[in-house]
């Protein structure tokens, strides 16, 4: 018997078009458990080599109520039904990439990296309503937590 293929998300389309879907603003709500919270914004933002340069500005808040203001940079550059992450340095170093397929009503990409001795595994979900969600679930000798953040398409 043959299978029918799935129709497209309404926002994200399939797994090739994800990486275009990611330009423009986003708020975003991050929660690191037990050590952290922020709230900003983020953007992806066209560069000449066509990769997408990420940035987040937020607030961060922490649980005695400290709070103080953060950003984070990354480049995202199309890959194969998928996107790769790097580090916003010079050179660029790879963070991870992430080939997403279809899980019921999401596109679900996942990947690890090793950082020392801490291991980062992350999630990407790209939800039907077009928000999407990273997960990462950090573990090793320095580091314990998961860090979720939610993105909404701005305006």
């Amino acid at each position: 018997m043959e299978t029918m293929p799935l129709p497209p998300l309404a926002f994200w389309g399939t797994p090739d078009t994800v990486f275009e879907r990611l330009e423009g603003a986003w708020d975003l709500d991050r929660t690191i458990e037990g050590k952290a919270t922020m709230t900003g914004i983020a953007g992806f933002t066209r560069m000449e080599t066509g990769q997408l340069k990420y940035r987040e500005e937020g607030r961060i808040r922490l649980p005695d109520g400290q709070a103080f203001d953060g950003h984070r940079e990354y480049v995202y550059e199309r890959s194969q039904d998928g996107f790769s992450v790097f580090f916003a340095e010079a050179p660029l170093r790879l963070f991870h990439g992430i080939a997403t397929v279809r899980e019921g009503d999401a596109l679900v990409g996942s990947a690890g990296h090793l950082c020392a001795a801490d291991q980062y595994d992350s999630v990407y979900r790209f939800l039907a309503d077009g928000a999407f969600i990273i997960d990462h679930l950090v573990k090793g000798p320095r580091k314990d937590y998961l860090s979720r953040t939610a993105f909404t398409r701005r305006g």
